[in-house]
This record gives structure tokens, C-alpha cells and sequence, in this order.
């Protein structure tokens, strides 16, 4: 009996983790890459620091996935942080866990993991082709343009995992959803996930302060409060502690056009205790060196201060009270092409438990091409490599049930 035949279209972390997965099983593999080399988008999520799970336990660890948690935790199950760290070390990638609780390799960058990687895929006979950029489906034939004109893959099983639609120039641009839709299959739009808010900061403030980390803070919005670290754009806030807050922001912007967003600059104190200290503080020093001195406020923190409309309190209690509750009016988020992931995509309910699309037998989705979202930290990446682990088991499913193999 021939070897069975799996095309995937799309070298990012869930097509690759997929063939990998498929290959040891002893089915022939072809990734087709529409750029003209893989994983352009994992490379450059490692530039700061490739995070590639999260230590958190699994209570805490699934709700990361907001509506999509309950489908995401079989993922999870199928390919568990632990396991996601295990692959890694054997790729010869040691990995730490930093003090928020996130792993990393220790080389802090994908491109040892991806060129180790890659090198085991040729091992096994993947077959990697570039410059491949799938047009569409002819019955059971997948259809690409190829540098050498259009070629038409007839596969025993098809894998899509072509990513959603941010960061477009890296490769995934969400072409492939009307492709899918004229097929029946229901894609939900595109939207910026992980994305950064937009503010109307005064001149002065963005002249003096962008590029400036707003460190240990915490933010809040509808009722959510998030720990961490923002940094000042010339448009507004970005970070992890604004990411973690994207999808909440995301659906009050739409319904209202703008919406506030409120900043606690000094989290670890309660007002009475910073009232306190401001009250000690006092003398012959300016607000500005209270607030520094005092307070324990950065040069920036008190900028993003001076910006509130109308003067600084001057008592201590009025003070604290502005230093744990600076309120920002948002008035949009930054667009898919700066987004670090999107939101939307082939709906859940459109594929089964193995993600092979039911309008499509024989025909898998994996990674951000589904619609599901989640913050950064470990979770996106965590999730994108499970999803390609379940896709490349419910191949072997359909392999097993459908073509006579095991």
C-alpha cells in the first residue's frame, strides 16, 4: 500500500509542529509556504524573547482563552505546556521560567529553535516548498501559484494553517477567507487582537515620553484590572497589561467610539498608605519632586499625571487618590497591520474535534486561522502548537478510517 500524503499549506508553528507530528507517523509531508521561507512571524516574535508557553497551572491557565476556553482546553490536553517544553529541550533549546512565570528558551530567540527544527523535518523527508501560494480548492485538488506557473496537489489529506491576518507583510494577510467562504465555510472578520490603544496625548507629552515603559502599574476596564507593564507610543499604550484588556476595549470601542481606561500608577499601595507617605513628604518641595520622592513616581508617570485635564491635587488624600485612578480617553485600536495576532477566522463550530472543516471532509485547520484569541504571555504561541498537534491526530483519524492506513 502507497505511504499516504499530507499537504500543508503554511510553515508557521502550527503547520510545522503538525508535519512534525504527521512525519513521525510515517506520512509523506509537503508544506507549501507562500513566503519565501517559514515561520517569518515566529522569527519575529522572538526578537524580544521567544515566550513559548506560560507556568501558570491549568485552572488558571485555560480561561486565558476567554469564549473560546472551553474548546481550547482539549488542545491543551492534547499538547500540555509540559509537553510544549519537553519538544523544545529536545530540539537542544534549554528553556527558563522568568519571574512573571513565563518559559523561554534560554537562547532568547527562535531562530536556533526554528534552524533545529527545520533540520529535523528534512530528516524525516518534509518537503518544504516556497513562493507557494494557494488559490483555492478544485474538488479534492488544492491549487497554487508557484514560481513555476500554477500546480495543482491532489493529497490524501489537506492541512490548512495559514495563519489569521495580522502583520500582513510577514505572510499572513487573511487572503484565504473568501477562498474558504465560497465553499460554505463560515469565517468570522478579522480583527486586531494584542493590539495597541490609541490616546490623544498633548505634543509635549509624546515628544518627551514615547518609547517609555509605565512600569508596575495596573489597568482597568469594565470591571477587569490587569497587572503589569505599558509602554507610551506617540499614538497611545502598548504592552502586555494593555493586550490582556484587548478584547474588552475592542468591543467598547465599537459600541461607543471611545471608552476610559484607568491606570493605577503605584498598585502595591492602598490610598491611605500613599496619602501617608505624600503627607511626610511635603515641605518645601515642589509637586514634581513629591511625586518623585514620595510617591515613588518615574518622570514619566508623572507626565502621564500632568496630562489629566485641570491642575494636580494639592492635598495628600486628593493626590493618592489621582495617582491610583488616572483616567485615559481612548479613541480607537491599532489596526490589524500592527496587531500582534487577530481575532476571528473559521468558526470553531465549523470543524470537529480533529478541526477537519464538516463542510470539507478530509480538508483541517489549525493554529490562528480559527477563531479564537488570547493575550501574550506563552498562551498564543502554546495554543497555535497544540491546535497543529490535535489537526495533525485528526489527520491520522481520517487517514486510519477513510484510506485503509494505520
Amino acid at each position: 500500500m502507497s505511504q499516504p500524503h499530507v499537504l500543508i499549506v503554511g510553515a508557521g508553528p502550527a503547520g510545522l509542529f503538525a508535519a512534525e507530528r504527521l512525519s513521525a507517523a510515517g506520512v509523506r509531508v509537503t508544506v507549501a509556504e507562500r513566503m519565501p521561507s517559514p515561520a517569518r512571524k515566529f522569527l519575529m516574535a522572538g526578537r524580544g524573547g521567544l515566550n513559548l508557553t506560560h507556568s501558570e497551572p491549568p485552572d488558571a491557565f485555560r480561561p486565558r482563552y476567554a469564549e473560546a476556553a472551553p474548546r481550547v482546553a482539549g488542545w491543551l490536553d492534547r499538547l500540555p505546556p509540559a509537553d510544549l517544553i519537553a519538544w523544545a529541550e529536545g530540539l537542544g533549546q534549554p528553556v527558563f521560567t522568568g519571574s512573571s512565570g513565563r518559559v523561554f528558551p534560554r537562547a532568547m530567540k527562535a531562530s536556533p529553535l526554528l534552524r533545529a527544527w527545520l533540520a529535523r523535518l528534512a530528516d524525516r523527508g518534509v518537503t518544504l516548498n516556497g513562493r507557494w501560494s494557494w488559490t483555492g480548492l478544485e474538488g479534492r485538488t488544492a491549487t497554487f501559484d508557484t514560481p513555476g506557473g500554477p500546480r495543482g496537489e491532489t493529497p490524501d489529506a489537506l492541512l490548512l494553517a495559514m495563519g489569521g491576518a495580522s502583520w500582513p507583510r510577514l505572510g499572513a494577510d487573511g487572503g484565504w477567507r473568501p477562498l474558504l467562504e465560497a465553499r460554505s465555510v463560515a469565517v468570522a472578520p478579522f480583527r486586531p487582537a494584542n493590539a495597541g490603544v490609541d490616546v490623544a496625548w498633548s505634543p509635549v507629552f509624546a515628544d518627551r515620553f514615547a518609547g517609555q515603559p509605565l512600569k508596575g502599574v495596573a489597568l482597568s476596564h469594565g470591571g477587569r484590572t490587569v497587572r503589569g507593564e505599558a509602554m507610551v507610543a506617540r499614538y497611545g499604550l502598548e504592552g502586555g497589561a494593555v493586550y490582556a484588556l484587548t478584547a474588552d476595549l475592542r468591543r467598547a470601542l465599537d459600541r461607543d467610539g471611545t471608552t476610559t481606561l484607568t491606570v493605577d500608577l503605584r498598585p502595591d499601595l492602598s490610598i491611605e498608605a500613599l496619602a501617608a507617605r505624600i503627607a511626610r513628604g511635603k515641605g518645601k518641595d515642589s509637586v514634581s519632586n513629591q511625586l518623585r520622592k514620595a510617591a515613588g513616581l518615574s518622570p514619566v508617570a508623572v507626565g502621564l499625571l500632568r496630562e489629566i485635564p485641570g491642575d494636580i491635587p494639592a492635598g495628600p488624600d486628593k493626590l493618592a487618590r489621582r495617582i491610583k485612578a488616572v483616567r485615559l480617553t481612548l479613541t480607537g485600536l491599532q489596526g490589524l497591520d500592527r496587531a500582534i495576532s487577530s481575532a476571528g477566522g473559521v468558526g470553531l463550530d465549523q470543524v470537529d474535534d480533529g478541526l477537519m472543516l464538516t463542510a470539507l471532509p478530509g480538508v483541517f485547520v489549525a493554529g490562528e486561522m480559527l477563531d479564537w484569541e488570547a493575550p501574550t504571555g506563552g498562551y498564543l504561541l502554546q495554543a497555535c502548537f497544540a491546535s497543529g498537534a490535535v489537526a495533525a491526530d485528526g489527520v491520522l483519524a481520517w487517514l486510519a478510517r477513510d484510506k485503509g492506513t494505520a
